[in-house]
């Protein structure tokens, strides 16, 4: 399959909504033009990848209606990929067409909008909390993974854990006020690591799993 195999299906299309269709206009694969409508821009690629992105964002400049046209068994189409794909167009303000040259069928995906994230307030203070209370810069960005990614909960544990190894068996409530950990409780009774073990009464001691770890964090 070529990219000019899509434009005849997608130009049947256009000019049954009356637009007039035409082909390579100043470097733009479709431009198609409708009465008193600033003109629409199609490019047509293949597969969706950045430079057919950073293509359309270029035309923008041209026009604000500005789609990519691919094929409809494109991969970004698939359905693990296409709620995002969707999702960045239309952060971006472009459209997206799929285009079966076979059926000689044109779907509009995704039209261009002027689109404004909502943001989660939640899920903004959640990620101001976390980097307060993370203490120190203990993660290379862009290398961490999420198994070796150090976080605030982590650091907590494991300044509980050191605290038990070194003063024994303790009642959650004294190792909240001598740390100063507030969830101090909540950490030891999920026992997310294995690392504790309840005695009764509020008291928890560390695990031979726990102490066994603390070595990988004696800094």
């Amino acid at each position: 399959m070529q990219e000019s195999d899509l434009y005849l299906p997608l130009k049947k299309y256009l000019e049954k909504q009356d637009y007039e269709v035409k082909g390579e206009v100043e470097n733009c694969d479709v431009v198609a033009i409708k009465t008193d409508s600033p003109p629409t821009i199609i490019e047509l690629k293949l597969s969706l990848n950045l430079d057919v992105i950073l293509q359309a964002v270029d035309r923008l400049k041209l026009s604000p209606i500005v789609y990519i046209g691919v094929p409809h068994s494109c991969g970004a189409l698939k359905r693990k990929k296409k709620k995002r794909v969707v999702k960045l167009l239309k952060m971006l303000g472009l459209g997206l067409v799929a285009i079966n040259p076979k059926r000689s069928t044109t779907e509009i995906v995704l039209s261009p909008t002027k689109y404004t994230p909502k943001q989660s307030k939640p899920r903004q203070q959640w990620l101001i909390s976390e980097f307060v209370t993370l203490t120190g810069d203990p993660n290379l960005g862009g290398a961490s993974t999420k198994i070796g990614r150090m976080t605030a909960y982590k650091q907590q544990a494991i300044e509980i854990a050191h605290y038990l190894k070194k003063h024994g068996a303790t009642k959650a409530s004294d190792l909240a006020q001598t740390l100063g950990i507030p969830k101090t409780r909540n950490i030891l009774y999920d026992n997310h690591y294995g690392w504790f073990e309840g005695l009764g009464k509020g008291i928890y001691r560390l695990t031979i799993i726990g102490s066994q770890s603390l070595d990988a964090f004696e800094d």
